[in-house]
């Protein structure tokens, strides 16, 4: 049905539109993130000299930061792009002990750039022990917690008409049981304390696509899982000022990549030619996407999956 013409004359009165009021923020009411325990009406336009700086805006030096799977590859990555940007990090997994090369490195940053780094051994599928270690890390910090970075998880490689369902089950559960419990036990802080924040959870691009080449149904599956629930959390966690958003990589040359594709060199060529950039992605290069998504630089993005794959699914 084509809208409405209101050139047309009529005897009724024209119906005046909705007045477009300025929205004025509620100070009591609102948080850093913009999120607010009762969301306001009005706005409103804040003058260029008034807006916040791009710098500012990276950065994370007012709060802490939970990285799960903190002890090496990706997550310890993001840790140290969170104390680059300021932050204090809370790292935690299934490891008794993280990577000594990559946790030196870590530690010196932390010198660098003031930030306190501290380390535990979790693991994620146990709710409770979740719970409270987060807890303990919000009594601990000087900071808030304003933030955290979900990495933990696993891949399994098996064809799907003999996959074995323990196996099945112990992807399923370490990835989509495993972030249910880190992001309910983070939002708990984050409510508690009226501040709001932001979850990042790491997803994949095999939670959208096929990958070619590989067998891991049960891991696709589980990061298809990991987008909804983002969605999901997102949508009710708002009111809280809460955001919740993935993060799904492409083909990153990381260290479950490598034992991945150690017999299976001429897979690595494909996927590096049928890359638009003719490359698979390093993890320093998911670095600033992740600060942009745990700062106040994505204070309007909630709910949304952030792709970093060199265009590999814009084909």
């Amino acid at each position: 049905m084509p809208p409405p013409n209101f050139a047309i004359s009529t005897n009724m009165a024209p119906t005046a539109l909705p007045e477009q009021r300025p929205f004025v923020p509620s100070n009591a009411n609102t948080n850093q993130y913009g999120g607010t325990r009762t969301p306001p009406r009005e706005t409103v336009v804040q003058e260029l000299h008034e807006e916040p700086e791009v710098p500012n805006l990276f950065s994370l030096s007012h709060g802490a930061i939970i990285v799960t799977g903190g002890a090496r590859g990706l997550g310890i990555t993001i840790a140290a792009a969170c104390v680059e940007s300021g932050a204090d990090v809370f790292c935690c997994d299934i490891l008794p002990e993280p990577s000594q090369k990559e946790w030196k490195a870590l530690q010196e940053k932390g010198k660098r750039f003031s930030a306190s780094i501290h380390y535990k051994q979790l693991d994620i599928c146990n709710e409770q022990d979740v719970e409270s270690s987060f807890q303990e890390f919000a009594k601990q910090s000087s900071r808030p917690i304003v933030g955290i970075a979900h990495c933990a998880g696993v891949m399994d490689e098996q064809p799907a008409l003999d996959y074995d369902m323990k196996a099945f089950n112990r992807v399923m559960r370490i990835n989509v049981d495993g972030t249910m419990n880190v992001a309910k036990s983070a939002a708990h802080i984050m409510k508690e304390t009226g501040q709001g924040g932001s979850i990042l959870l790491i997803a994949s691009i095999s939670g959208s696509i096929t990958n070619r080449g590989i067998t891991t149904t049960a891991y696709s599956s589980s990061k298809a899982a990991c987008l909804q629930m983002c969605r999901s959390l997102a949508v009710e966690w708002g009111q809280y000022g809460i955001r919740v958003n993935t993060l799904s990589p492409g083909y990153i040359r990381t260290a479950m990549t490598n034992l991945l594709l150690a017999d299976k060199q001429a897979l690595l060529r494909r996927w590096e030619d049928d890359n638009p950039l003719k490359r698979i992605g390093n993890p320093s290069e998911l670095k600033g996407p992740a600060v942009y998504l745990l700062s106040n630089a994505s204070t309007f993005m909630n709910g949304a999956d952030l792709k970093i794959d060199g265009g590999h699914c814009a084909w």
